[in-house]
């Protein structure tokens, strides 16, 4: 499956922001269980952060996003890309196949 990424910026105070942080980690947690591989994190010197996740296109993506509490609740604006890991491996991660992620050079990035 495709990898997609959530950049996002908060757009509330802190206060407000924390009120849906437990809920956001719970959704993520759901998305794990459903196979789709999702880590969550915010920037260590800025306000933000970002969704890693799969799905199996666009579309998909989009529909896991607006689900996401951070979301529903405008506490964040984003922007949703799909990511195409060129070189790289998601291996040793529980309940997955270590996959080694390599570039083709024939291949345009």
């Amino acid at each position: 499956m495709p990898w997609f990424v959530k950049i996002e910026a908060g757009i509330v105070d802190k206060a407000t922001f924390d009120q849906f942080v437990p809920a956001h980690k719970q959704y993520v947690q759901t998305l794990i269980d459903r196979g789709h591989r999702a880590k969550t994190g915010y920037w260590g010197n800025a306000r933000g952060g970002m969704l890693l996740f799969e799905a199996a296109s666009m579309d998909e993506a989009a529909a896991i996003v607006a689900q996401d509490p951070l979301v529903q609740n405008q506490c964040v604006s984003y922007e949703l890309y799909e990511w195409r890991v060129v070189v790289g491996d998601f291996g040793g991660e529980t309940g997955s196949n270590p996959r080694q992620l390599r570039i083709n050079l024939g291949e345009q990035i």
